[in-house]
């Protein structure tokens, strides 16, 4: 039977594992492949790595990070940052990584997506939507970390980028990035209806009632979490932490 799936989201800048608040302030918290293991041993569902730096910065996806991260995984991995052509996408998956998320690149070049679809097959490509709020109602995509505002409707993106091959949309709140206080439910609830290709959401858990919450409205939805799973405690000191098999049932019930 199919379940929700419960993510761990890992930020990479300067090859460091860091966690940011807003997209903004990127603070240290370890080594991003001592995590992986970690995150084996906890026998997650699903983990997703982004590099912060490499689309901001116009680099190339860092192979050589990329390459030791599959080597040590053993859960299907969710890589993105910085891939911006097909050759790119195929080298990545040669490494071992079963999904590429496209961000920046195809908000620019929306035809992208088909085409590493169309030689890598949609179930791998992601394609993950960064919205803030506007001031005055409504919601926009931005790209490059939440620098540069496209003026794209993230709903509308979401039903193109599915027509043109995406198999999956990850939506991530800026407004509620690091900040603990729950998931934007409007924001999933706009998405969700609107798709019929699996959603996951990111931004904002702060407990397990939070993705709870998620679960119990949309069902077999992926539910992402940073600071969650990375931060325990009101001081937020560092500890991988992720739900065991118990607390993970409650979540479905």
């Amino acid at each position: 039977m199919l379940r929700p799936r419960i993510i761990p989201s890992l930020l990479v800048h300067d090859n460091g594992l860091v966690k940011t608040v807003n997209f903004k302030n990127p603070k240290y918290v370890g080594d991003p492949i001592n995590a992986v293991k970690i995150f084996n041993e906890k026998e997650v569902d699903e983990l997703a790595v982004f590099d912060i730096d490499a689309s901001v910065q116009g680099n190339e996806p860092n192979y050589a990070l990329i390459e030791k991260l599959a080597n040590q995984s053993r859960m299907p991995l969710c890589y993105g940052g910085g891939v911006k052509t097909v050759e790119q996408a195929q080298k990545i998956f040669g490494l071992g990584i079963e999904k590429i998320a496209l961000s920046s690149a195809v908000i620019q070049n929306p035809s992208l997506i088909t085409e590493i679809a169309n030689r890598v097959g949609s179930q791998s490509v992601i394609v993950v939507i960064d919205v803030k709020k506007k001031l005055l109602g409504g919601y926009e995509v931005y790209i490059h970390n939440g620098k540069k505002a496209t003026g794209v409707n993230p709903v509308k993106f979401a039903e193109e980028a599915q027509r043109l091959g995406a198999g999956e949309i990850i939506i991530n709140s800026i407004d509620q990035d690091g900040v603990m206080k729950g998931y934007d439910m409007n924001l999933i609830d706009k998405m969700v209806e609107n798709l019929t290709i699996p959603v996951t959401v990111l931004g904002g858990a702060g407990t397990l009632q939070d993705i709870k919450k998620v679960i119990d409205k949309h069902k077999i939805i992926g539910v992402a979490a940073g600071s969650l799973f990375v931060f325990k405690g009101v001081y937020k000191a560092v500890l991988i932490n992720y739900p065991n098999k118990e607390e993970k049932e409650k979540l479905y019930s």
